[in-house]
């Protein structure tokens, strides 16, 4: 017999009087939030393939084809993993894809497990894999190939842990925190803030012994032995991340900036979902049975405070949320097996279709691309950066082809940003198109032009005159148009032809053309 949509858990005594005040046992295992967890995989692999690219995935394979320990705005992990599916299945986006998908899956279960480990039973369980399942950081994260998918996995992964260790006090699967905060920060330094928001959290709700613990010190040390090729490498480099965060703080990305920030945390799970968190969060501070968790709560209060006061992208702390999102089911399914069943339930169930069912439509790619609502860009910037790079090829070629042919045979392109490069990498050969450079981020490592180069097709560049400061002339030889009615930072944009060079190359690439954000 299949099992109910959502299950009102029945009260157990263990669950309300735990013995000598030790937290609730974990909640019976339950096949229902493995079902929600295969359908979301499965519903981001069948949407995989539709609308094209986004700028960072043909950015991680440009820098997967220049693999290194470290790079201006990442680790190696996921521009390694780029490579190794291009090269097992070259131009598919659904093998691209793929891993995200799978990893959007395992975040669902591990909601749904940190939900079982705080005491919920089949209820519980399969509404706060739900409510994982169509959030805004899993749907969005999981349907393309990027850092965050990455990162939301390794927070849920050490959260999970973290709630083993407060619950049964076996410091040993601190080990699996430093495991995976280890391989996190190959793919972004962001788990060090985690490890930050769980030390605070430890030091204002205890238990204090666990800093001096010695399987907590080993798992320390795993963390920094895993994260040290990445971390040696940007100590090197004079750690570019850093300037890579401070652009982000003056606003300078997607998603960032305090007040963008403020906002996201509100509609990154969902609307629907806010009071769910909310209660989550209280009673991880307040409940006296839920004591020994109370380091957790606090983590997500330090860690949101860093984001807001440093400027830093709103989705960072999402995967805290989406812990605190699983600490909210336990208290929203007891709160609707009180009282009138019927209206409580009812409410529960009539928020799904205004405020979760939205998500799909907003995030994934349900939509066709030549007919996207101007509100779908604007809620979600992502989906327009996946549509039109072939178009933006052939806008570039046609300004190739019509230079005269002595000129055409010694061009080169310039970029204004590594996704325009990356397309250009990618769909230029067929064009035949001549190499695309650009100083932006670790692209600028990836090699500037050659000493002759003194004929450039400047793509993106919305001010001439910077480029005047390079050239001794520049021309606006056409626009950038994607064939469909999209808002995205290159429909539109300019495409100059410069010629005369001012001075060499090597005296403006890493002074002037270099550039991060």
């Amino acid at each position: 017999m299949s099992e109910p949509a959502i299950e009102i858990d029945r009260p157990q005594r263990p669950t309300q009087s735990p013995p000598s005040g030790r937290p609730p046992e974990p909640g019976v295992r339950t096949r229902g939030p493995w079902l929600v967890a295969a359908a979301t995989t499965v519903t981001l692999l069948l949407l995989a393939g539709r609308y094209g690219y986004h700028r960072d995935e043909l950015y991680f394979l440009l820098a997967g084809r220049h693999l290194d320990w470290g790079y201006v705005d990442q680790g190696p992990l996921v521009p390694a993993l780029a490579r190794l599916l291009d090269t097992i299945a070259p131009g598919n986006l659904v093998v691209l894809r793929t891993p995200s998908a799978v990893l959007a899956g395992g975040a669902v279960l591990l909601v749904a497990a940190i939900a079982r480990e705080l005491g919920a039973g089949r209820g519980g369980q399969l509404l706060a894999a739900v409510l994982a399942a169509l959030s805004g950081i899993v749907l969005a994260s999981g349907h393309l190939l990027s850092t965050t998918t990455v990162d939301l996995l390794v927070w849920l992964v050490a959260a999970w842990c973290a709630v083993r260790l407060l619950r049964s006090g076996d410091s040993r699967w601190a080990l699996g925190i430093g495991l995976a905060l280890g391989v996190g920060m190959l793919s972004k330094l962001l788990p060090a803030l985690l490890a930050v928001g769980l030390v605070a959290g430890v030091l204002i709700a205890g238990p204090r012994r666990l800093l001096r613990d010695r399987w907590v010190l080993a798992a320390a040390g795993i963390t920094v032995l895993l994260a040290a090729p990445n971390l040696i490498w940007q100590a090197a480099n004079g750690f570019p991340q850093l300037g890579v965060a401070a652009s982000i703080s003056d606003g300078d990305s997607s998603y960032s900036g305090r007040r963008d920030a403020f906002t996201l945390q509100f509609v990154i799970i969902s609307p629907y979902a806010v009071p769910i968190w909310i209660a989550g969060l209280v009673a991880l501070l307040r409940r006296p049975a839920w004591r020994a968790y109370r380091a957790v709560g606090w983590a997500w209060v330090v860690v949101v405070g860093i984001v807001l006061i440093a400027g830093g992208k709103g989705y960072y702390d999402a995967p805290l949320l989406l812990v605190l999102t699983a600490a909210g089911a336990l208290v929203t399914v007891a709160w609707a097996s009180r009282g009138s069943l019927w209206w409580r339930r009812g409410l529960l169930a009539l928020g799904v279709v205004p405020f979760l069912l939205p998500n799909v439509v907003l995030l994934l790619p349900v939509l066709p691309a030549d007919r996207l609502p101007g509100f779908v860009v604007d809620v979600n910037y992502d989906a327009g950066e996946t549509i039109g790079w072939p178009a933006f090829a052939d806008s570039v070629a046609r300004v190739h082809r019509g230079l005269p042919a002595e000129e055409r045979s010694r061009a080169v392109v310039l970029t204004a940003n590594y996704g325009e490069a990356g397309a250009l990498a990618r769909y230029g050969p067929a064009r035949d198109l001549p190499r695309a450079y650009s100083g932006h981020n670790s692209m600028a490592d990836f090699g500037r032009p050659p000493v002759d180069a003194d004929v450039v097709i400047a793509v993106g560049w919305e001010r001439p005159d910077q480029l005047n400061t390079w050239f001794e002339q520049c021309v606006l030889a056409g626009r950038v148009d994607q064939r469909v009615e999209v808002d995205n930072d290159e429909n539109g944009g300019p495409i100059h032809v410069c010629r005369g060079l001012r001075r060499p190359w090597s005296q403006i690439w890493d002074t002037e053309v270099r550039h991060t954000g």
